[in-house]
């Protein structure tokens, strides 16, 4: 590694940079990340006294804030890692607002300064994609329902407006486009918005029309776009004040995330319900506003500005009573089952609904007298979904059970009499446990029996009681312990419980304040809600046929209710 003899630094000589095959520094690679850190607000613009060089100091301090903020190890080195990042996919607005901040720790979630001085909004599209395969009307609902995440979680409301003087106007653009922030074609940026103010363009915002635009909210096909609600969600926010955040679960983190989920059920994580409610207030109470017209294969959505009517629904469980019965990561979700019943939590950590859904209208096939449902685990070699009731286990592909289920448990070598109480795959080594009251096995997926040596004692996990309700790994690596109303955590590959545990399951998972036995429970941003943020669909709104992305929502909306 050189030593550097002055204050400044070239582009040659930064520490620890990927290298060449000759084992010298990468300059394309230095070029390029210095020019990212420029574009995205974690470097000053180069003096042009002394062309591309940066105090090596400088260059350290914007590396590590840059990791920080991406959630990276923060080591200030331009690593593979680091560099891998720049590539993703985001949004193309700087994340450090000013260069007068880049010294100082954002709060956790941080906003332009700029609010508009209204709380009911307009918005239009003024021009739509040329290139994505989204019909007019689907862009429209998308957009939609992207706004309505900010209106569910404030005092907002949006009001979609014929004329060219909307509040928020939205194009698909390429290229340059005549407002400083061209996009690069397929990949890298893919959006932008701009605070509110009394500027002509504060509020636009721009999608790279060149970005295959998709809606697919379950991701099943990987690499064949970008969903636009996620990425509207974000921008929408962008236009409403808020900057960017480096709270990992917030949709105002810069990087695209994938798919947030079904639009008409999607709720704002609270690191960003908060930050628009210090903008603009929390919701008041106010009639709740129907959703439009899904469309169909012919004319434009119809928008119903009417009041929901509600209607009878049966018993169901109080997600802040816990505890649950089974809680399983199924496809990086979680789900909570309490009796006939599940809650569904997104990667971003929110609920699809605070109401619960129907289990047996969701996977179709479990017996129909069931009382409550053991354990539930993904299987780690062929993503298989399996159920423990009783002395047998059901296996799904996807919400269809596969045939010659149930199945005896003895039938993967457990001993005769067992009920499994919990089941998980420990992301520290892929192998898959089985716990009953006080003992566990761990379980080979791939040959389909339990592994010599087992089983063991409970006591083997340090810090946790016997009898769990169900244990999950997350997508954080660490392991989560549910009895009860407690929960506990290890993390990596502990086999002992973090300190500061255990905590109360229902205010830290079920967003439930107070009491952890409190009910009824008011919602992560005050106040319970009708499935999918206190929306409805129109009577007769849905059309034969439906657009196949629909299919989707419909199931789940079908087990909501």
């Amino acid at each position: 590694m050189l030593r550097l003899p002055a204050l400044w630094l070239g582009l040659g000589t930064l520490l620890c940079l990927p290298h060449s095959p000759a084992g010298r520094p990468s300059t394309q690679s230095l070029s390029k990340g210095v020019d990212w850190l420029t574009r995205y607000g974690y470097l000053p613009p180069p003096d042009p006294m002394q062309a591309r060089l940066q105090t090596a100091e400088g260059l350290h301090d914007a590396v590590r804030m840059m990791q920080k903020f991406a959630g990276l190890q923060e080591t200030g080195i331009l690593d593979d890692r680091t560099l891998a990042m720049m590539d993703q996919p985001r949004c193309s607005l700087p994340d450090i607002i000013g260069t007068s901040e880049l010294m100082r720790r954002r709060k956790r979630y941080a906003h332009s300064g700029s609010v508009w001085p209204v709380k009911e909004l307009t918005w239009r599209v003024r021009s739509y994609s040329q290139a994505s395969g989204l019909p007019r009307d689907h862009v429209r609902t998308l957009l939609f329902y992207a706004l309505q995440a900010w209106a569910n979680a404030s005092a907002l409301t949006f009001r979609e407006a014929p004329g060219p003087d909307a509040d928020i106007l939205v194009d698909f653009s390429r290229s340059f486009h005549e407002d400083g922030y061209p996009f690069d074609g397929p990949g890298s940026t893919l959006a932008h918005a701009f605070f509110p103010g009394e500027h002509p363009i504060s509020g636009d915002t721009h999608f790279d029309d060149e970005e295959t635009w998709i809606y697919d909210p379950q991701a099943k096909q990987q690499g064949a776009g970008t969903d636009l609600f996620a990425v509207a969600v974000h921008e929408f926010g962008h236009a409403l004040g808020l900057a960017h955040s480096s709270t990992k679960e917030s949709i105002m983190m810069p990087y695209y995330q994938g798919p947030v989920g079904l639009p008409h059920l999607y709720q704002l994580p609270p690191d960003d319900a908060l930050g628009i409610q210090t903008l603009y207030g929390e919701q008041p109470a106010r009639p709740r506003l129907l959703p439009p017209r899904l469309p169909g294969p012919s004319g434009a959505p119809h928008l119903c500005w009417s009041v929901c009517p509600r209607r009878p629904r049966p018993p169901v469980p109080d997600r802040c009573q816990a505890h649950f019965d089974a809680i399983a990561n199924i496809r990086g979700e979680v789900f909570f089952f309490k009796k006939k019943h599940f809650w569904r939590m997104q990667p971003a950590r929110n609920l699809v609904s605070l109401e619960p859904a129907q289990t047996q209208r969701f996977w179709m096939g479990l017996p129909s007298d069931f009382g409550a449902i053991d354990a539930v685990y993904e299987r780690s070699n062929d993503s298989k979904i399996i159920f423990f009731i009783g002395q047998h286990f059901w296996v799904f592909t996807d919400t269809r059970v596969d045939p010659g289920s149930p199945r005896p448990i003895t039938d993967l070598g457990l001993p005769p009499g067992v009920t499994v109480v919990a089941a998980f795959v420990w992301g520290h080594n892929g192998k898959t446990y089985l716990f009953e009251s006080s003992r566990y096995w761990r379980f080979d997926d791939r040959a389909g029996n339990v592994e010599p040596g087992y089983p063991r004692s409970v006591t083997l996990w340090k810090g946790v009681p016997p009898g769990l309700d169900d244990i999950i790994s997350w997508n954080d690596g660490s392991t989560y312990f549910f009895k009860d109303t407690q929960y506990w955590r290890f993390l990596g590959g502990s086999v002992e419980a973090e300190s500061g545990y255990p905590r109360s399951s229902p205010q830290d998972w079920m967003y439930c304040q107070g009491s952890p036995t409190a009910s009824p429970a008011p919602g992560p941003r005050g106040g319970s809600r009708e499935p999918g943020g206190g929306q409805c669909l129109c009577s007769g709104a849905l059309p034969d046929p439906l657009p196949a992305f629909l299919t989707w929502t419909l199931a789940l909306a079908w087990a909501l209710w």
